[in-house]
């Protein structure tokens, strides 16, 4: 009994030890290297993902509109919003396709990622000084 928790022991700590980078490094050959093809990105990102990105990147730039910055920077969240509202406007398009053929828990989720990305919009929308979207609208 004793042993065979050892011997689990000292194979979680040499599988731990044998993840760090130091020795994953090693591992790496040229070839490796040069034959590594990255995943294929065609497929467009589910709803909950979009949601998902949207929400981080609303709640970036209004980490960033909190710390009073300059000009520039709220322009740059003008257009970072701007993009996130057009975002949310592809999510409303897939989640209204998707809704019409769900069930009542996908249909719960769909509301609820959409209803998320909202709302990190809305606080956005709040810090955002309202001379930033007019000059946004003007540039086009």
């Amino acid at each position: 009994m004793l042993a065979t928790a050892l011997a689990v022991a000292a194979a979680f700590l040499l599988n731990r030890l044998l993840r760090q980078p130091r020795y994953s490094a090693r591992r790496l050959s040229p070839e490796t290297i040069v034959n590594y093809e990255p995943p294929e990105e065609d497929e467009e990102p589910s709803p909950e993902q979009l949601s998902r990105f949207i929400v981080e990147r609303a709640e970036e730039i209004h980490r960033t509109l909190l710390e009073s910055p300059d000009e520039l920077q709220v322009e740059m969240c003008a257009l970072g919003y701007r993009a996130c509202v057009e975002d949310m406007i592809t999510l409303t398009h897939r989640v209204n396709e998707e809704l019409r053929e769900a069930g009542p828990l996908r249909r719960a989720r769909l509301n609820a990622s959409k209803r998320r990305a909202a709302d990190a919009l809305y606080r956005v929308r709040q810090e955002l000084p309202p001379s930033a979207l007019r000059a946004t609208r003007q540039q086009q």
